[in-house]
């Protein structure tokens, strides 16, 4: 389509268009490719689980029931791989999961804080394991060290909100909350929203809409943990069984046309929620059928 004729621009407008070319820059391709096009179709979420889910089975245990299951990409937690990990540990992590065909595309849930040399050594872990996104819960004080961090390392910082702590709510308990920090900060810092602990938030007053959420957060969604939970029961059920509406959620992520991971993140029956989970894939698995066909 060709471009209307512009008035000349005052010193004031170049440079905020500079500015603005400048951050869609930074986001980069995956961020870039959400800007709506005429004949593309919205990109299917990557399926994955976050590996708490399997927080009692051992490392290779965890990444080969993984496999079994058909889930290509992974979320990974510390407690299955710890930042502390010797290089030749982390050689080991990968080849494991290279020969079981799971991709680790996300880390956390991870702290930040102002101590920027801190954080470095995560993007740094981040990096050397080949991980796009580090999930976050960081300290207002931290997004001086993210936003260079994030600019140098072109890795994303997705804020994960946990609900109810206690008799209060988390910080980041909401996309509300999240976005009014990371509106104006680098464009590589945003969200990884967790379905059930916005569910659970229900429990002190607070009723949040899954789908309603992700629509708050837009292109700033990296990633999110998908779950259903019984606020009556206290647990997490089969996705669909309690107050997650599935296809609604998926809507919501095929308009924002989110690029990020998609974990299934299940935290009942910790011994074994091998079955579980696989029912939950099956709810999931129709359900992007039908959304994104």
């Amino acid at each position: 389509m060709p471009q209307p004729q512009q008035p000349s621009v005052t010193r004031r407008q170049f440079l905020a268009t500079a500015s603005a070319s400048a951050a869609l820059a930074a986001v980069g391709p995956a961020l870039a490719g959400t800007l709506p096009g005429p004949d593309r179709k919205p990109p299917q979420p990557k399926l994955g689980v976050q590996s708490y889910t399997f927080r009692q089975f051992k490392l290779d245990r965890a990444v080969a029931t993984m496999n079994r299951l058909g889930l290509r990409y992974a979320e990974f937690f510390s407690g299955h791989l710890p930042l502390s990990a010797s290089a030749e540990q982390r050689r080991a992590f990968l080849a494991l999961c290279q020969d079981h065909d799971v991709t680790p595309v996300a880390f956390g849930v991870q702290p930040f804080t102002k101590d920027h040399a801190h954080n470095q050594r995560q993007f740094e872990f981040a990096k050397e394991l080949g991980i796009g996104c580090l999930t976050a819960d960081p300290t207002l004080d931290a997004f001086d060290s993210l936003d260079k961090l994030c600019a140098e390392y072109q890795i994303r910082i997705a804020i994960h909100p946990h609900g109810p702590v206690g008799r209060t709510l988390h910080r980041w308990y909401s996309a509300e909350t999240i976005m009014a920090i990371v509106k104006n900060r680098h464009p590589l810092i945003g969200s990884c929203l967790d379905t059930g602990h916005l569910i659970r938030c229900a429990q002190l007053g607070t009723t949040l809409d899954p789908a309603a959420q992700v629509r708050v957060m837009g292109a700033r969604n990296f990633g999110l943990h998908i779950k259903d939970h019984d606020n009556d029961k206290r647990t997490d059920v089969i996705l669909g069984q309690a107050a997650l509406r599935v296809e609604e959620l998926l809507r919501a992520l095929r308009d924002v046309e989110f690029d990020g991971f998609l974990s299934l993140e299940y935290e009942a029956n910790p011994a074994d929620p091998t079955a579980d989970v696989e029912a939950c894939l099956a709810v999931l698995r129709a359900a992007v059928t039908a959304v994104y066909g």
